[in-house]
């Protein structure tokens, strides 16, 4: 299926390009060979081919939910400039 140089002027319009005459020429080709790989992909028999919505039959993994034994907080603390009550103190960002 091959498009036409009128209906790339009327996408280009529609999308609001300014084309040249050498873009018109280069756009009609490049769209005609898209087209071209679409019908050849439409034309592949799929007939045994059963559906699939992701690469691998996994879903719902998630990670065990266990306590574990994170970063001494005092270790944490200890190259803050500036702490107060076990906690990083900042300066105040907000009004």
């Amino acid at each position: 299926m091959a498009i036409s140089r009128e209906e790339v002027i009327h996408i280009a319009k529609l999308a609001s390009l300014n084309l040249t005459e050498s873009e018109i020429e280069m756009y009609t080709n490049d769209m005609t060979e898209i087209l071209e790989f679409a019908n050849m992909i439409n034309s592949v028999n799929t007939d045994n081919v059963s559906e699939t919505i992701a690469a691998n039959e996994k879903y719902n993994v998630f990670r065990k939910d266990e306590i574990k034994q994170s970063v001494d907080k005092e270790a944490l603390l200890q190259n803050a400039p500036s702490k107060d009550d076990g906690m990083f103190r900042i300066p105040k960002v907000i009004n």
